[in-house]
């Protein structure tokens, strides 16, 4: 991986990425994967501290909001006054939480190590190398004192890896300013990725008859109501699969759990599913469920004793930037520019940027240090160096060329 600036920076932007800090941004990484802040269980105060204290020291404003109980959300900005204007603004878009370690790591995980080029430990790519690229990318702004013709901010969110409260929390709130585009710092291997699927959470109660299992005719099974309603999801995941989009392949279903029944002498009376139903940029999971509901009704699996309620528990838009945006330009130029792979795609996972696009109408784009696939919730996490600097100069490039005064 090549870290050798090509000759479309100019001199002055030289300058400014020469300001980034090897050393700095590997120690901030690490500070931030041994500060933890597993999620579920709401552990985040530590990694806000931790972000808080290198915002202070690198002399960048520090804003924290709270949105439940010791889990606030983080700002972080130039200081106000000097080059940054007032016109709109380039926002970096992270999450201070972590999916839990859990077992068979050949090292601690808490506990960061430099090994062979690479910082190990959980969160590294996941995102918090892609948090310290940012605040010294920003750092370096600082420094240089370079006009910019709006501020650059850093939005950290709470709760990304479970219910999205830090994200929902912000968007309610608002930015409070125009920003020309957002940046969301997550593992992409560099690659500037202008499209995300959403997610949705189904959650489906299924009630029957009860009866003994001797004559089951005499009741009405919720299992075998499932089964059929399941049959359903398994040809809407295939019908969906013959026609995938360029970027984005096809919106899929998994089953995640299902949990039905009390003895094996009975005739089932409940059954309940919890289903992951990934969502394309503009679909609506309230019109996915009702449109599934539909469906069972006319496939005669509610009626004469089964009844059919569902939920969507959790949602989560995607999105989708037009490649020939000024915003995926400068990311993607700037990329390549500092000597990054590049390459312009989409991502089939979700992220807390489909909400900035939707709710708020930023254009968004994402790019960061990590593999989402190798490395992100993966045992012995790990990112490497060389990207975490590469991502820390395409952000500062990036900054100066979509903010120009």
């Amino acid at each position: 991986m090549s870290l050798g600036l090509t000759a479309d920076c100019t001199p002055r932007e030289r300058e400014v990425l020469d300001l980034i800090d090897r050393g700095d941004l590997v120690g901030l990484t690490r500070t931030l994967v041994d500060a933890g802040g597993e999620n579920p269980g709401g552990t985040e105060q530590q990694v806000v501290r931790a972000l808080q204290d290198a915002a202070v020291i690198r002399g960048l404003q520090v804003r924290t909001d709270l949105v439940a109980q010791q889990r606030p959300n983080v700002d972080v900005e130039l200081p106000p006054g000097g080059p940054v204007g007032e016109g709109p603004g380039l926002l970096f878009l992270g999450h201070s939480d972590v999916v839990p370690a859990g077992p068979g790591w050949s090292r601690p995980p808490f506990r960061s190590v430099v090994v062979d080029g690479r910082v190990y430990g959980r969160g590294a790519t996941d995102m918090k190398g892609g948090l310290a690229a940012v605040l010294v990318a920003m750092d370096a702004l600082r420094r240089a004192g370079v006009p910019l013709a709006g501020p650059v901010r850093l939005a950290c969110t709470v709760d990304e890896e479970d219910l999205g409260l830090g994200i929902r929390h912000l968007t309610r709130r608002g930015l409070g300013r125009a920003f020309a585009g957002c940046v969301v710092a997550e593992p992409t291997d560099l690659q500037t990725v202008v499209a995300c699927r959403g997610d949705a959470y189904l959650e489906l109660e299924i009630t029957g008859v009860p009866a003994h299992s001797g004559r089951p005719e005499d009741g009405r099974n919720a299992i075998d109501a499932a089964a059929r309603l399941l049959a359903l999801v398994r040809e809407d995941h295939a019908a969906h699969a013959r026609d995938p989009d360029p970027l984005l392949g096809s919106a899929t279903w998994n089953v995640g759990r299902i949990d039905g029944g009390r003895a094996t002498s009975m005739v089932a009376a409940q059954c309940r599913l919890w289903l992951d139903r990934r969502i394309m940029p503009g679909e609506d999971p309230a019109v996915i469920l009702s449109e599934l509901l539909a469906a069972a009704d006319r496939a005669g699996i509610t009626g004469d004793g089964i009844s059919l309620e569902g939920a969507v528990t959790m949602s989560m838009p995607g999105f989708r930037t037009p490649v020939e945006h000024p915003l995926v330009s400068a990311v993607h130029g700037a990329v390549l520019a500092v000597g990054g792979p590049g390459g312009i795609g989409g991502w089939t996972a979700a992220c807390d940027g489909g909400f900035i696009a939707q709710d708020l109408g930023v254009p968004t784009v994402v790019m960061g240090p990590g593999g989402l696939h190798d490395q992100a919730h993966q045992v012995d996490e790990s990112v490497g160096v060389d990207e975490l600097v590469l991502a820390a100069r395409a952000y500062v490039l990036a900054a100066l060329r979509l903010l120009p005064v």
